[in-house]
């Protein structure tokens, strides 16, 4: 009897702090105590425990004080991704399984009853911190969480269907016991080819060097992912007819990375349109990927059938500012985090609640969100395209010559009012999509398709990324002034029309991205006198009755 150690991680953002859990065995009144800033989840891992170890066919000393510590204690733990390494600390401290050898490996998994092993949030996020910080730590993780945590480069990940899959790599005794216990569990677990007949040194831990499956059957099995086809959205813009300066504008947004604000009517195709703007954007490079993955493994989201698509996310105009940033306790991603290098669709823009749409002022200028409580700090990155739509007033007619508008003038400016200009002044691209009348519609023929829009966007980012290193939407001070390459003509014409239109510094700022960006689409070396008018064009906030 004595001390175990055995390793894993918790969660905090995108960091994945390391945890030891220290498992003492004394003796004393019999008892089973767990210590160490843990939730309720954690704490509930004590009969979660004990019964797998029991109908696992293992012993538990229940005749001895079992106290676990989660160290470091000032850390909050949550979910219940302790219960393996909890499990594997009792049976270590009593002997049962080789404690040394349980070093080299890092453990997460909950347990049910029967003590097979259940997938865990945030896997691909606990890799990818490993994979960040150089550390050659291998992970056991149950089936779906092996799979997530394997997509990281050089990881070392092995999968386990049931505890007793990861005791045989460690057991220290006559296996007996086990070998009888795997027979009435009537197939939990799947035995290797080889029955263990005695003791095991530690290299009988480490799978064959050809011990690579998809984690498909029970067992242990170091794991590769294996990535589904990308399947391309069956929303084309060609669908969309007319509205030739809205497809223009999507463009444009497209391959600088601006946020794009839509106004018109209902039915003038709004929705449509920002619906097909995901399938413009360039594909993922493999550290975007990394990262959208890893913050949808963390809201428990991820699905390999998505990697290395471009999230997407419309939530409903009642979401709060908690839904849109994130919050909680321990602090969860938002919509924002979940659009990371994807979009954020808002429709209905000004029926939001204030406090969450001027909660993303902060995120769509940095590119991350801090939410800070009384017990913990944690940033998520929220590098998003922000695609919003909404109506000019509160019918939805107003300046529309297809049907008359039944607002007055003083509802269309309380309407209007609902979106700050300090937050219309952060959305690069202001676009009237005017409603077309029937026959306009009916005659109007099919636009480009994704695709050929696809190519030209791929093209004019390339460019961006190349001259740069990043897209146009974050060029920010000495960058900007690097990279814009105003010619003479266009500096003194962006001067005069920013000084007559009462411009502030950001909206200036912004304006000559959007110019870049269109120069680039043009594959212009400089930004001429024409590029500067077309993006000025983009620049028109919402404009009241007179």
């Amino acid at each position: 009897m004595g001390l175990a150690l055995v390793q894993s991680r918790a969660l905090l953002g995108l960091a994945a702090p390391r945890v030891t859990v220290e498992v003492h065995l004394a003796n004393g009144l019999p008892s089973f105590t767990l210590v160490g800033l843990a939730d309720v989840e954690v704490k509930e891992a004590r009969e979660r425990v004990r019964s797998a170890l029991l109908n696992s066919g293992l012993e538990f000393p229940s005749n001895k004080r079992i106290i676990v510590n989660l160290a470091p204690a000032d850390l909050p733990k949550d979910s219940g991704r302790f219960d393996l390494p909890i499990a594997l600390g009792i049976l270590a401290a009593s002997g049962q399984i080789n404690g040394d050898a349980l070093a080299e490996y890092e453990f997460a998994g909950e347990l049910s009853l029967s003590g097979a092993l259940r997938p865990v949030r945030g896997a691909l996020a606990t890799a990818l911190a490993l994979h960040r910080q150089q550390d050659g730590a291998r992970l056991v993780l149950p089936p779906g969480s092996a799979q997530e945590a394997a997509f990281v480069p050089s990881a070392q990940v092995f999968c386990a269907h049931h505890l007793l899959d990861v005791v045989r790599r460690f057991i220290t005794r006559s296996a007996n016991a086990l070998v009888q216990a795997e027979q009435d569990t009537d197939g939990a677990c799947c035995s290797d080819e080889s029955e263990d007949t005695g003791e095991t040194d530690e290299t009988d831990a480490l799978p064959a060097a050809g011990d690579t499956q998809t984690c498909s059957g029970p067992g242990w099995h170091a794991v590769q992912p294996q990535p589904a086809a990308p399947v391309r959205s069956s929303l084309d813009l060609a669908e969309v007819r007319g509205q030739a300066q809205a497809r223009r504008a999507l463009e444009i947004a497209a391959a600088g990375g601006h946020g794009l604000l839509l106004v018109g009517p209902p039915g003038s195709g709004k929705s449509m349109l920002a619906q097909r703007f995901a399938d413009l954007l360039p594909p993922m490079s493999d550290d975007e990927a990394l990262e959208a993955a890893a913050i949808a493994s963390l809201a428990g989201r991820f699905t390999p059938e998505r990697w290395r698509q471009r999230p997407t996310a419309s939530p409903h105009h009642t979401a709060s500012a908690v839904a849109l940033v994130g919050g909680g306790s321990p602090p969860r991603p938002g919509e924002i985090s979940q659009s990371h290098h994807g979009v954020l669709f808002l429709d209905e823009f000004p029926e939001f609640a204030r406090s969450a749409l001027e909660a993303l002022r902060e995120p769509l200028e940095t590119g991350q969100i801090t939410i800070a409580r009384a017990a913990q700090r944690c940033e998520f990155p929220a590098r998003f395209q922000l695609v919003a739509a909404m109506n000019p007033c509160p019918c939805g007619h107003w300046g529309s010559t297809v049907q008359r508008c039944r607002c007055t003038p003083d509802k269309v400016a309380r309407y209007q009012a609902r979106i700050s200009g300090p937050l219309l002044d952060r959305i690069d691209l202001h676009v009237e999509v005017g409603a077309l009348p029937p026959q306009e519609l009916l005659a109007a023929r099919s636009g480009e398709t994704s695709e050929a829009v696809r190519e030209r966007v791929i093209q004019a980012r390339a460019l961006a990324v190349q001259r740069q290193g990043s897209a146009n939407h974050q060029l920010q001070g000495q960058a900007l002034d690097d990279h814009l390459g105003l010619s003479p003509e266009a500096l003194t014409f962006a001067h005069k029309a920013a000084a007559r239109l009462g411009w502030s510094a950001r909206s200036t700022h912004r304006a000559l991205k959007v110019a870049r960006t269109i120069a680039d689409l043009a594959g212009s070396a400089a930004v001429e006198t024409g590029h500067v008018a077309e993006a000025m064009q983009y620049r028109r906030v919402l404009r009241l009755p007179s």
